[in-house]
Formats: C-alpha cells, structure tokens, sequence
C-alpha cells in the first residue's frame, strides 16, 4: 500500500553564489519526535510534547497511535497524549502506514509484538524496499509471530502475542532503531531483555524510558530492561535535530566570511559524530550554552568559515554520524585533497542506497568520488552545475542544495518531495540564511 501523497514530486533549483549566515533553529529532533509518541501512548496519565518535529515521518507515527485508540491533541504549541497504559492499545480498523520512515515501522514492530491484536505495516515504495529482517530475526526469536514477502520487507504482518520471551541478543551491527525494537518488545516480555551493541549507537529510547520511569540498566555495551514494568507519563521537550543541523554546519563551514548560529540543539553523545568529523576536516564549530533538557543535552552551535580538508574518517565515528554522511560528503567535495569512508555499509540500505547515489550525483557534478562497498573515496575540487537525482531521499536533496554554495553553475535536484518527512520548511530556513534555493 503506497501513501499517494509520496507520488507529488517537486524539484529543487540552487543557483550558485549564496551562504549560510545568521541565527536559526532548526525543527525538533525526528528521532526524539518518534519515541516520545511511542512510550507517552503506553504510559500511564498525560504527556505534554513540546517541540514536536512537525514531519510526515512523525506525524504518520501520531496518527498510528491514535488509530489505536490513543488521544492525542494539538493544543497551542504543544502535543497533548493521554496514555492508555501497556496494554490499552486497540486493533486499528486499518494497516499502519509508516509513509517513509524505517525508524517509524521498526520501533513500532517492536512493540505490536507484544500486543494481543493483529496488525498490519506498510510504507511507501522507499520504505517497501528496505530489510527487515534485521528486526524480524531477533523479534521471532522472542516468540513474536510476523510476516514479510519473500525478501523480508514491507508489508508486515504482526499476529497478536501476549506471551514474548526475553532474550539476550548480540547485534550482528550498529543500529540503533534494531536495539530500541527490541528494547520496546522487551517491556512485553517475561524477564530480562538484555541487548549487548558492537559500537554505540543514539540511546535516545534508553534515556527516555527512564524518563518514563523504566528501569534500564547500561553497564558499557550492555543494556538491561526488565519486562512488564508501569510507565508514568513525563513531559518532554525535544531540542532541535543534529541531524537537521548538520545541513547548516556544512553549509555554514563551506561559506565565505559568515557566522552561523544554531540554538537549542541535541548534542547527545551518541549523536555528535558528525561535528567530530567537521572538526578532524578543520571546521571552526563552538559548543555554547550547554543545558540538560528532559535528560537530553543540549547546546547552541557556532559555525564559521574555514579551510576544509580531506581526511580518513575514524570507523568508530560511523554509527554517531550515520545519518549525516550524505551532507558529509558535500563537506568532502569542497575540502582539499581526498577524504575517505570504510566500515559504512548501512548507507546502502537507506531511503536509498545513499553511498551510490551520492556518487553519482558528486560525478554528475564534476567531483571525484569512487564508491566502494562499505564507502567512497572523494577528491576535493570544482563543483559544476548540473541535474542530479535525490531518488526521493530527503537527506540527498538537502546535501545537494548545500553544494551550490560552492557550485560555480545552478545545481537541480529532483525529486525533493520527501523533504517534508524530516525538514519542513527547509527551503524557507535556507533562503533566510543566505542559501539561494527554490522549490518548483
């Protein structure tokens, strides 16, 4: 089942000459957006969200809960749910569809595990495509009862299982969204879930259930959750998205002259990958005005101009910028001399194959870059004009429109529709700093 929504397409013209300057914020953190709908719809009392990303990626998650009966409310500047407890969840009349997010569909099959009704997943022709059986695997071997085609994606089918067993599971990868599935089913389960990562991962879920009133037990790579444990509702504010962030910090970096600032920011360590990276490169970013907000750090970012250069990205900063590589690797094209990515081939199984498709669109552009199978070596150097192709992958479209600020020719993006799941309103944001986008 395909949201007809996700067949508008728009494309993005960046004409050359702009920059990134100011003081923004951008909007609330996706990953945050998500999980805070999750755990306030099964906790106990009322949740108010401020910050909420106002995304289709979150908003589908919202409109999940309330088809299972959750009451959730728009009042002023706030999301008001009303929880129905662990196990007050209804069967939804229709499939859940999850549009474009895979965070969205493997969260939530997490905990539908659990639930004694069935249910039914699907998404968009992107979401459709993408594995699994990453999270069906470990999922069955805690007795749940789920359906895929033959290629372990979307749609899925979840038969009602009010008996999981825990499990003690040793993630073949770094992936946060597997270890949070089954973190989820593990509040469902009878004992101890124990979850043991390969590298760190974002710990968003860990520290929000805890929020929540969770007991949750991290000892290094090893988390602890204990089943059939009472969440109480918790109010939450969700600083602005690193992710979304990272956009402006490269563009910010890649400018002539300008100081950008970002307010209210989530720095969460398992998160900040990404300014490590902008650093190692010679970018200029200070960290001010750091604060604790609902358990979460938070800061205001600085960027100005500096010289980049190429580097040898350090493998174990790969799953704290996983989401920002495709901006990264704009970063890349402007530095001097050659930078280099191994041990990322998560970036293959995407909103689209993002080592790939940033490639082609660096080559189309007249940039040196040489995909590998966990990675890509690119040469820094004269960014052209062109056409290039997103693939209707929000994170391609917004990396490219951040290369016109060094392209010497107007650079057109299509397929830019799937913008709106993570950044709505990044044209308007971007144009307010100097950037000279358009959205046809």
């Amino acid at each position: 089942m395909i949201n007809p929504e996700f067949n508008l397409k728009s494309s993005f013209i960046c004409s050359p000459g702009g920059s990134a300057g100011g003081l923004i914020r951008v909007p609330g953190d996706k990953s945050i957006s998500h999980r805070s709908i999750i755990l306030s719809s099964i906790a106990e009392g009322t949740s108010h969200i401020t910050g909420f990303l106002q995304g289709e990626d979150s908003l589908n998650t919202m409109r999940s809960f309330q088809a299972m009966g959750v009451d959730i409310k728009h009042i002023d500047d706030q999301i008001v749910v009303t929880g129905v407890g662990l196990h007050g969840l209804r069967q939804p009349d229709e499939s859940l569809n999850m549009g474009n997010s895979g965070t969205a569909m493997r969260l939530l099959l997490g905990l539908l595990a659990g639930q004694k009704f069935n249910t039914i997943l699907v998404g968009d022709e992107s979401l459709s495509e993408r594995p699994m059986n990453r999270v069906i695997n470990p999922l069955i071997a805690m007795q749940a009862k789920i359906n895929s085609d033959a290629n372990g994606t979307a749609p899925l089918t979840v038969t009602g299982n009010s008996t999981l067993s825990a499990i003690d599971y040793r993630l073949p990868m770094a992936s946060a969204q597997v270890k949070s599935c089954i973190l989820l089913a593990g509040l469902y389960a009878k004992g101890e879930t124990v979850v043991t990562e390969p590298a760190p991962t974002r710990d968003h879920t860990e520290r929000m259930l805890r929020g929540f009133g969770c007991q949750v037990e991290t000892k290094g790579a090893v988390i602890k959750l204990k089943g059939k444990q009472t969440l109480i509702a918790s109010d939450i504010e969700v600083p602005a998205d690193i992710s979304s962030a990272a956009f402006f910090l490269v563009a910010g970096s890649i400018s002539i002259g300008t100081e950008l600032t970002l307010t209210h920011v989530g720095i969460n360590p398992t998160r900040t990958g990404v300014i490590d990276i902008l650093k190692l490169m010679g970018a200029d970013i200070t960290i001010i005005n750091e604060r604790d907000v609902g358990g979460e750090p938070v800061a205001d970012l600085v960027v100005r101009s500096a010289k980049l250069k190429g580097i040898n990205i350090p493998e174990d900063l790969v799953p704290l910028a996983i989401d920002e590589f495709p901006v990264l690797f704009i970063a890349a094209a402007c530095a001097e001399g050659k930078t280099t990515l191994t041990g990322a081939e998560e970036l293959r199984v995407k909103e689209s194959d993002r080592i790939q498709v940033m490639a082609d669109g660096l080559i189309t552009l007249g940039i040196d870059a040489t995909p590998t199978a966990d990675g890509i070596c690119i040469q820094g150097g004269v960014i052209g004009g062109g056409e290039v192709e997103s693939h209707g992958d929000h994170r391609i479209a917004m990396a490219f429109s951040v290369a016109s600020i060094c392209a010497i020719d107007t650079i057109t993006i299509n397929d830019c529709t799937n913008v709106n799941t993570s950044f709505p309103g990044f044209v308007d944001l971007a144009t307010s700093t100097g950037m000279k986008v358009k959205s046809l």
